[in-house]
């Protein structure tokens, strides 16, 4: 089965049709256990629930995109050949800009958000790098969207834009930190 494809949207990887029909299925079931589980181990549980309902979505979100990816999978398979350089900028564009929508409401906890040395030893820190990283990850979003219409530089143009938020804010929430101190 066909389950990998390169920037160009060409197939350059197969597995077997049990990996290809299990893998994914297994993976989301992991996921979903994994995200059970984070409100409940987590040491800053109280917190995570003032923003569940945000979490809960994420949640849903992204087992919808796996999904979505699955089905892709299986359809390419199947002879309907929907170009992953047309589900992956869509799916990864409504994920980033609800990542922006999360982190605008995240509070402080071990598990879900930006969490660097600074944003977890300063609440202020963390609420100030969340309050930028989500208005990033938004605009994050809708760039990762225009990848449809540019297909073949499709990957570029979704991972550049996240890449660069990631950095910054990791970059962002050490200065924060560091202006904070003084």
């Amino acid at each position: 089965m066909a389950t990998h494809w390169n920037a160009k949207g060409e197939v350059d990887g197969y597995s077997s049709k049990f990996l290809g029909v299990f893998l994914m299925p297994f993976i989301l079931l992991g996921l979903s256990l994994l995200f059970m589980a984070i409100p409940k181990i987590d040491p800053l549980k109280a917190n995570i629930e003032k923003f569940r309902k945000y979490y809960d979505g994420f949640v849903i979100l992204l087992s919808l995109f796996m999904l979505f990816i699955f089905l892709q999978i299986l359809l390419w398979n199947l002879g309907i050949k929907i170009s992953p350089n047309i589900i992956l900028p869509i799916g990864l564009g409504f994920l980033f800009f609800y990542m922006g929508i999360l982190c605008e409401n995240a509070k402080q906890n071990w598990f879900i958000g930006i969490r660097t040395p600074w944003t977890l030893s300063n609440e202020n820190v963390w609420d100030r790098t969340h309050k930028i990283s989500g208005k990033l990850f938004k605009i994050s979003g809708v760039i990762a969207l225009i990848g449809v219409f540019f297909q073949t530089y499709a990957i570029f143009i979704v991972l550049i834009p996240v890449s660069s938020v990631a950095a910054f804010t990791v970059l962002y929430s050490y200065f924060d930190y560091q202006k904070e101190m003084e």
